[in-house]
């Protein structure tokens, strides 16, 4: 079956609106639903912190499994029967009655998330146009950026008036209706996997990527992806909880963590329209900069009298404007800084490590909660798992052999 590596922009338009579903009936759904699961169900805030992370790291096993696929040519089947699997997990938690039933339809939901977010619509596009990958990472990640912004008042809103049961067995029918029609439409015509030797030895890393996970461009590159990702995926789970402790009224409740998709999409049209006049790798060591120093402002926060909420709506610009922008380029590193021929194997063997990071730092978050002290230990955790990071892709950088642009 041949392939054109022609720029498509309908399947670009189409993988990003069921990025907008996928991001906001998922991931952006547990802070709204944390604190009605822990009154019915009687779980502490450590108990049910722990269902996200265990999505979480059943979404970084399956990563290489997932990339290997999509490799060899399997993404319709991957992405189709991912949006099935997430549409049965989200309609089963109307029906669960304890934790054990909650934490399945998590796990069931992480392995959902594995096959359609990102990381996998990332690869696609990758493989399809090998040449304009990254416009397409940024195209995509626009109508993606604004699932906070859609869905946080849409699922608030349902849980308000059906209860959240109901509320997420309505989620469940777009992906079954929507999202598995749509992959199983536009992702037809797969290119070929390319033609490669088989791995000596019985390894199931081949060869060629088994030399460059050695290699200290990697090592680095995964570091930064870590921990980066570490902070971008704890904050969302806790940020209803956490903007209640600081005594936002509901209404700024909801409205904050909605804003930040909008803020998102705003910094990924800066760098859209700017990022042919501004240097490329400059950028991408400035724009994870921004998340510590909106940590910074969220941990003074409590400190200012008067400015507290100007330090929390800086926090939300900061975070809002570098997470936007960070997705693309922890999106784009691996391949500009390490190999560009393996990028959904590089990322799936990424899959332990990244795995345990996502799945460990919203569970810390929740233990590292206290009645008397809130959030702040925690903060402090993140802002030091940020500034590591930075400091991270800096040096591969430094090292890297060769710089994509």
């Amino acid at each position: 079956m041949k392939s054109s590596a022609h720029y498509d922009r309908r399947l670009v338009g189409w993988l990003s609106l069921a990025q907008l579903i996928g991001w906001g009936s998922i991931f952006y759904t547990f802070s709204l639903i944390m604190e009605p699961v822990e009154r019915e169900l009687g779980l502490s805030r450590a108990e049910s912190s722990l269902a996200f992370s265990i999505a979480l790291l059943v979404e970084g096993l399956l990563a290489y499994p997932v990339g290997r696929l999509i490799d060899r040519g399997y993404e319709r089947i991957v992405m189709t029967t991912g949006s099935v699997l997430a549409g049965v997990c989200l309609a089963m938690q109307g029906t669960v009655s304890g934790a054990a039933g909650f934490y399945l339809a998590w796990a069931g939901l992480g392995a959902a998330m594995a096959g359609v977010l990102y990381s996998p619509a990332f690869a696609v596009v990758t493989r399809r146009f090998p040449g304009d990958f990254r416009r397409a990472i940024i195209t995509m990640t626009f109508l993606g950026g604004l699932a906070s912004t859609v869905f946080i008042p849409l699922t608030a809103a349902a849980i308000e008036a059906w209860g959240w049961r109901q509320a997420l067995m309505g989620l469940g029918v777009l992906h079954l209706l929507v999202c598995a029609p749509l992959h199983a439409i536009t992702l037809r015509r797969a290119p070929r996997a390319p033609a490669t030797p088989k791995p000596s030895g019985g390894r199931i890393v081949p060869q060629g990527v088994f030399g460059i996970i050695r290699g200290a461009p990697f090592l680095l590159i995964g570091l930064f992806v870590m921990l980066m990702t570490a902070v971008s995926v704890a904050l969302p789970a806790h940020m209803v909880s956490l903007l209640r402790e600081h005594g936002m009224s509901e209404r700024w409740v909801i409205a904050i963590p909605a804003s930040i998709g909008v803020i998102q999409v705003f910094g990924r049209l800066l760098l859209f329209f700017f990022e042919h006049h501004f240097d490329l790798h400059l950028a991408n060591r400035l724009i994870p900069g921004l998340i510590p120093i909106g940590l910074v402002a969220l941990l003074a926060a409590p400190l200012l009298v008067d400015g507290q909420m100007w330090a929390v709506l800086l926090f939300v610009l900061m975070f809002g404007m570098g997470n936007g922008m960070l997705t693309i380029v922890k999106g784009t590193a691996m391949a500009q800084y390490v190999n560009r021929d393996h990028v959904a194997t590089l990322n799936g063997v990424m899959g332990l490590p990244l795995a345990l990071a996502r799945a460990a730092a919203p569970l810390a978050l929740g233990l590292m909660w206290t009645a008397q002290s809130g959030y702040t230990y925690g903060l402090w955790m993140l802002l030091a798992f940020s500034l590591v990071g930075v400091g991270a892709l800096m040096l591969a950088q430094r090292v890297s052999p060769a710089r994509h642009g």
